[in-house]
């Protein structure tokens, strides 16, 4: 039997806070070799279980050779097939990287850049969503060294009632909350303000918003509206209305193949585009995405608000990638983001990171997190 025939394939998902579960692939060789990889899809856990017994019953017996064909088979998939794929990717490159003796910078080419910039999501750690809540987790981000910093603010609205008396009372506390970020960052003129929507408005409501937004200062706008092809145009006068005011607009955190981005980018919707490395094809989607969006003058900036296989993934495809900006850091949600993993995973220092050293990703779980 060849040393990269696959002989086992395992799915873990690790609860690591009471609302948080994160889900990796763990791929191991005949030789022994074990590649990992990031699948965590936060509100579909269970969703991850039938395309990863799919894909070990595709893939044990065959070689490492076997798993690129699988992913491209795969094409623009339903999010849960998607992340398995895509974790595999990931995995893949670890497992040969180990192989080899050597980071899997050294296979997929000379860096672009050494060090990657981060901005600081810090939504999930904030438990406390009053505004003294908000105003305290930025002063304890800013002290961590970051000076952009991402929140979404606008618990429980929907696109159905953000018209509605209810809706607008939702709509204000969460301008109260990113107002007690901005007052926490007062006198600061280095720190920028990001804010994500989670496609929570209708199109009349986000531009009202928006302006709201703006004059508090916010930078970036995030996935305001639901991503549909019907709302392609009112996205892309969104945009148009942004840039008018000093704000960018962000999306397509969910897209799941790199052509899929293309009649996005072609309609001028957004000024950045954020693939994810669990959800677009792993590592090579990423840059594959990157690429195209550099046709289309549009920046690139990962999407990676969850567990360290995926950050380690994510700062290499952004070393590698054109036309990358900041790449998200879910920060400080849980200490279990370093606990749980063995290996070079390089600590955020006044909010730009290192490139993991080791061999493959640089990063493996502990066989007793898995168990706890």
């Amino acid at each position: 039997m060849k040393t990269d025939t696959i002989q086992a394939l395992k799915l873990h998902h690790v609860k690591v806070t009471p609302k948080t579960i994160w889900s990796f692939v763990e791929l191991t060789l005949a030789g022994g070799t074990t590649g990992w990889g990031e699948a965590t899809l936060m509100r579909a856990t269970e969703a991850l279980n039938a395309p990863a017994a799919a894909a070990r019953e595709a893939l044990i017996g065959g070689t490492l050779a076997a798993v690129d064909p699988f992913i491209a088979a795969q094409g623009i998939a339903p999010m849960p097939r998607a992340a398995i794929a895509s974790a595999l990717e990931q995995a893949a490159w670890d497992a040969r990287a180990r192989q080899a003796g050597c980071n899997v910078l050294r296979l997929l080419g000379a860096p672009e850049r050494f060090s990657v910039p981060l901005y600081a999501n810090m939504n999930r750690r904030t438990v406390e969503r009053t505004p003294a809540g908000f105003f305290l987790s930025a002063q304890q981000t800013l002290a961590a060294g970051y000076t952009t910093l991402k929140i979404a603010p606008f618990d429980d609205v929907t696109p159905d009632t953000d018209a509605t008396p209810e809706g607008r009372r939702l709509i204000e506390a969460g301008l109260s909350r990113v107002a007690a970020v901005r007052q926490a960052s007062a006198g600061r003129a280095d720190v920028q303000l990001y804010v994500d929507c989670h496609w929570r408005f209708s199109a009349p409501t986000a531009a009202s918003v928006l302006r709201e937004l703006a004059d508090l200062g916010v930078v970036w706008f995030e996935c305001p509206l639901p991503e549909t092809e019907a709302n392609m145009p009112a996205l892309r006068r969104l945009r148009g209305q942004a840039n008018a005011r000093g704000v960018r607009l962000a999306g397509l955190e969910e897209l799941t193949h790199a052509d899929a981005f293309r009649p996005w980018l072609e309609a001028g919707c957004y000024d950045v585009v954020m693939p994810d490395v669990k959800y677009a094809g792993g590592i090579g989607g990423v840059l594959r995405v990157a690429e195209l969006a550099a046709g289309f003058n549009t920046a690139c900036a990962p999407h990676n608000p969850t567990g360290p296989v995926c950050h380690a993934a994510s700062l290499i495809a952004c070393a590698l990638g054109p036309n990358m900006e900041m790449l998200e850091h879910q920060f400080d949600e849980t200490p279990k983001f370093w606990d749980i993993v063995d290996g070079d995973l390089p600590r955020p220092h006044a909010g730009i990171s290192r490139l993991p050293q080791g061999d493959g990703l640089g990063v493996a779980l502990r066989q007793a997190a898995l168990a706890a």
